[in-house]
């Protein structure tokens, strides 16, 4: 199981045990996008090879919204 936690900066990830940070640029160079307006769906692809994707991908900017 994969555990992401956003924050204004960047998203805190356990993958399979391991801790690590992504920081936000990396994930805007990445995914080719804004950060707000990146997904946790789309983080996830960067995280894992075949993620098990359920539900509605949540935008950052909601997600850092909702906190």
């Amino acid at each position: 199981m994969t555990i992401l936690s956003f924050d204004d900066d960047g998203v805190d990830v356990v993958y399979e045990g391991t801790e690590f940070r992504l920081e936000k640029k990396l994930i805007e160079e990445a995914v080719g996008k804004a950060y707000p307006d990146i997904t946790d769906h789309e983080v996830l692809k960067i995280v894992e090879k075949r993620p098990s994707l359920s539900g509605e991908p949540r935008r950052v900017r909601d997600i850092l919204n909702s906190a």
